[in-house]
């Protein structure tokens, strides 16, 4: 059974509020979880994280995956290192380095 950690959607429509959980990673969304770990409210003003770091750090220890938007909370509350974020380019951006590369070698 392999775990995710990731974000369930509460709240009403249009005013979100999620809850961090660790869940199969077959369960749909708002399917059943295994554990709440904490909740993030996007909406208040500033934005609302409340985690348990104790479980946040024992799922992990488990070997739980964080989806993309749980390891950037958990970054966030300082229970993971940050990670460094390169942009993806597309194949035009890279051909046209290259060209600049080579075009200023020529030029030397």
């Amino acid at each position: 059974m392999a775990v995710k950690l990731r974000l369930t959607r509460m709240g009403a429509k249009k005013k979100p509020f999620y809850r961090i959980v660790a869940i199969d990673s077959r369960q749909p969304r708002d399917g059943k979880y295994i554990d709440l770990i904490g909740t993030y409210n996007p909406i208040s003003q500033p934005k609302e994280i409340k985690i348990d770091h104790e479980k946040a750090k024992e799922w992990l220890s488990k070997g739980a995956q964080p989806s993309d938007r749980v390891r950037f909370l958990f970054e966030k509350e300082g229970i993971l290192e940050p990670t460094v974020r390169q942009k993806t380019n597309n194949a035009a951006t890279e051909e046209s380095v290259a060209n600049e590369t080579e075009t200023a070698a020529k030029e030397e």
